[in-house]
């Protein structure tokens, strides 16, 4: 045996003998506790899956299903040993469940979808390539609505995708519409949107609305009439594709790029900040807000206008263009305002920047809301995010938002609490919003996500300890010449009033940390709460290294002592880095 080979040998077993042996003493009173003579038998760990572990359903063969399992490292049950085996397997995950199992029968308003922006970009806003592989790995992430934008080629008789105004290369639309078909449900039966911004004339639009019918076929909706009073169900658009977009007389009309703040230097980040991305702040008070005619101004620049009766225009319409939209979207004359205004007889989309919605959840916060429950808001990055950053989705997510876009082919924080809101209800990229957001008073009242409620249950978190970096990591990953000095940080990114992270300390050259902290975390709104993790390194010299992530919906959090696997940078998780956790409501 090579010296390296006996190294790599003798590191296994004392790493697996110090997870056993330095054990949390929580974890050895508990297995004292439902233990006789030091082994588990299937009666006392079914007592312990109902006491501890909240499974009131579980039954006795459940239990001796886990026992069969780890039958290899003692026959007769569970020693101590297999106990923390068990504890850290992927039979004891943290999430409720990993099927379906919200209502899927109510309009497609009702929920938070997981959805892109620039679905086709593999790197930055200005120059990077245009392909269909970011729509396939979004796809097979669960991802629903993916964004193309549209342009006529150089010779204006096909269209392309691309980042229009930039040095992005574009790529045939067909190629991204085959990529959709195949790989739409991959990860999830549920229907995927397909949001056009089109900046075509009539006859490509025309040529568009024949690729779309021949590409998709019999799995393409179209609605039956030109604009609905309800949208569909998601239960009801299985396995379908539905086309969301402006009407097409709006594109007629030369226009300049979106947003006015497009200054690439604005926004750059340093340290950390770059790394991971920034913390996250909630929106203060913004100057002029009280001004509904800046609100309007900045507003008229960014969205075209809805089909408001341009009978001129409306007669160079592609009409095979526009009877495959589903999802009219659009903003109306008049601002703000009268955006917010919900038509009894009529649904539609609206889509907001990511600056916009903060200036405009201060003025019409509540009508956001009521807006909401019937329509669609979709929320977009600002165009200073070249760097193809994201920004808080809870923002959008608190006032009833839909369609918070995010570009997916990045990384950071932002992006964390994406992927960790839609590992709820199975990842099948709809979460159903929250009752309160969906309900209107007897006198019109809706949720205002201004108003401080009070404290409805307080989470308390153990962090116990964590393995696996010995595994997925290279030796000299985190320091050449010593064991690594990890740190977890934890906390709650929701409402304002429940937004906090909160640090262990940190534990020095060690590759099996064994914390043993307590976190409490009172929560006003924890329907909306996501539980947030983070494992680094502590680099005395230079910014601390990446250990780990994830982050988990508070609503599909199982109470107990889980297993809670960790993910990299870009949300894959690891193989073997988990930490072990425990989770108590009162």
């Amino acid at each position: 045996m090579s010296k390296q080979t006996y190294r790599v040998c003798f590191c296994f077993h004392r790493r697996f003998r110090l997870a056993v042996t330095e054990a949390p003493e929580e974890i050895k009173d508990l297995f004292s506790q439902y233990s006789e003579n030091g082994i588990m038998t299937t009666d006392r760990l079914r007592n312990f899956l109902i006491e501890v572990q909240k499974q009131e359903k579980v039954t006795e063969s459940d239990a001796q299903t886990i026992i069969d399992q780890l039958r290899h490292i003692h026959r007769k049950g569970l020693n101590l040993e297999a106990f923390l085996k068990y504890l850290f397997s992927d039979s004891n995950l943290p999430l409720h469940s990993r099927t379906v199992h919200h209502d899927m029968n109510a309009p497609l308003s009702h929920y938070f979808i997981y959805t892109g922006h620039n679905s086709y970009l593999t790197g930055n806003q200005l120059s990077s390539d245009c392909s269909d592989v970011p729509i396939k790995q979004a796809l097979e992430r669960g991802v629903r609505v993916i964004e193309l934008d549209l342009w006529p080629n150089t010779t204006k008789d096909n269209v392309n995708v691309l980042h229009g105004r930039t040095l992005t290369t574009p790529v045939e639309l067909l190629k991204c519409l085959k990529c959709i078909k195949e790989h739409a449900f991959t990860a999830s039966d549920y229907p995927v949107v397909i949001t056009l911004e089109d900046h075509l004339t009539p006859d490509l639009q025309a040529k568009v609305a024949q690729m779309a019918t021949q590409t998709f076929q019999d799995i393409l909706f179209t609605p039956g009439s030109e604009s609905l009073k309800e949208f569909p169900s998601p239960e009801s658009l299985k396995r379908r594709i539905i086309i969301s977009t402006k009407p097409p007389k709006e594109y007629l009309e030369a226009k300049e790029v979106k947003e006015k703040e497009n200054d690439p230097q604005k926004g750059k980040e340093s340290g950390d900040e770059a790394a991971w991305g920034k913390e996250f702040t909630h929106q203060k008070s913004m100057s002029g807000l009280d001004d509904k005619h800046d609100l309007d101004e900045e507003d008229h620049n960014e969205e075209e206008d809805l089909d408001n009766g341009d009978t001129k225009l409306q007669q160079h319409e592609a009409p095979e263009y526009k009877r495959l939209i589903t999802i009219h979207a659009g903003k109306p004359k008049g601002g703000l305002q009268e955006c917010f205004k919900v038509d009894p007889d009529k649904v539609r989309r609206l889509s907001l920047s990511e600056q916009q919605l903060e200036k405009a959840v201060a003025t019409y916060g509540k009508e956001i809301v009521s807006f909401t429950q019937r329509n669609i808001l979709r929320v977009y990055p600002k165009g200073t995010r070249i760097d193809s950053s994201n920004y808080n989705p809870l923002i959008g997510w608190t006032h009833g938002a839909q369609m918070v876009a995010f570009n997916m082919q990045g990384h950071g924080r932002s992006l964390w609490l994406m992927q960790g809101m839609f590992r709820a209800n199975g990842g099948c990229g709809y979460v159903k919003k929250p009752d309160f957001l969906l309900k209107t008073g007897p006198h019109n009242e809706v949720f205002d996500p201004k108003v401080k409620l009070p404290v409805k249950k307080t989470l308390k978190v153990t962090v116990y300890m964590g393995e696996g970096w010995y595994y997925d990591f290279r030796h000299t990953h985190f320091d050449a010449y010593s064991p690594p000095d990890f740190y977890a940080r934890v906390g709650i990114a929701g409402v304002s009033a429940d937004s906090i992270m909160k640090k262990t300390k940190t534990l020095e050259d060690n590759w099996v940390p064994t914390w043993n902290e307590e976190f409490e975390f009172p929560l006003t709104v924890p329907e909306l709460a996501l539980l947030r993790i983070e494992v680094h390194e502590y680099d005395m010299s230079e910014k601390d290294d990446f250990g780990g992530q994830t982050c988990i919906p508070v609503s599909e959090l199982r109470s107990g002592i889980r297993a809670v696997p960790l993910h990299n940078e870009r949300g894959e998780k690891y193989p073997s880095v988990k930490l072990l956790m425990r989770f108590e409501y009162f």
